[in-house]
């Protein structure tokens, strides 16, 4: 290799000198985990959901299991609102798996045409109706593995249809959810399944048939994703979220 030249060596040591000695980069303080919350604040937060709102209902409208098993796949992922403006023709004419079948995966599209990803949610829907008649007596099964053995229907799907269709005390985990979880420090989580279970663990069973309808809606109007509504929020005292703004 060639040698460098003395100038370019001396421009080399001028550039260094004008630089100086190179900065330590300093790292940003380690944030510390917020404080678990106690078994009586847990309690507090959730009594003061059930007073304002005794009776919580999810917003996916459906007539039976099999309705509602079909807006859940049809609402992954898609908004309430935008599911419950295409269902309603849809369920007029076909409320049943064997209805479903009948109708058949093109019509069908027509009726979902607005909603994301409409092609493969019509597909799902056909093969999920043909299981249910096939392996489940044309009735929505009543355990998770069962549902989630089902086309387009995941550990969510199960969850939700668990609890509203048959009252079992589950932890349906969205977006709303998994914010709220881990925003306030109730039950932080790196996975939805890492939050269901930790909501699970904290939550008192008392609580639990309604819990997870009341987190969504929380999420969903108050504890926004950009602009969390914080002077409009009913545990503003117990969460621990260092950027609230009360």
């Amino acid at each position: 290799m060639p040698k460098k030249s003395a100038s370019n060596a001396k421009a080399t040591k001028a550039k260094k000198a004008k630089s100086g000695p190179a900065r330590a980069v300093k790292k940003a303080p380690k944030l510390k985990p917020p404080r678990p919350w106690t078994p009586e604040e847990v309690r507090e937060a959730f009594s003061r959901f059930q007073k304002a709102n005794p009776e919580p209902k999810g917003e996916l409208e459906h007539l039976n299991p099999f309705t509602l098993l079909v807006a859940v796949v049809l609402s992954a992922p898609a908004t309430d609102a935008g599911v419950n403006r295409a269902t309603p023709a849809l369920f007029a004419v076909a409320d049943t798996p064997q209805k479903m079948l009948a109708l058949g995966d093109e019509k069908l599209r027509d009726y979902i045409r607005t909603i994301g990803l409409y092609r493969t949610k019509a597909k799902n829907v056909i093969a999920l109706s043909e299981k249910l008649i096939r392996d489940f007596g044309g009735e929505v099964p009543r355990t998770r593995a069962e549902i989630e053995s089902l086309p387009g229907a995941g550990r969510k799907t199960a969850n939700v249809v668990l609890n509203m269709a048959y009252g079992e005390h589950t932890m349906a985990v969205d977006t709303h959810v998994f914010r709220v979880g881990n925003r306030t420090g109730l039950a932080p989580g790196k996975t939805p399944l890492e939050v269901e279970l930790g909501l699970e663990r904290v939550i008192p069973s008392e609580f639990m048939l309604h819990a997870h309808h009341w987190l969504i809606l929380h999420g969903r109007y108050t504890c926004l994703a950009r602009k969390p509504r914080c002077e409009v929020c009913l545990i503003n005292d117990l969460c621990r979220w260092p950027e609230k703004t009360v």
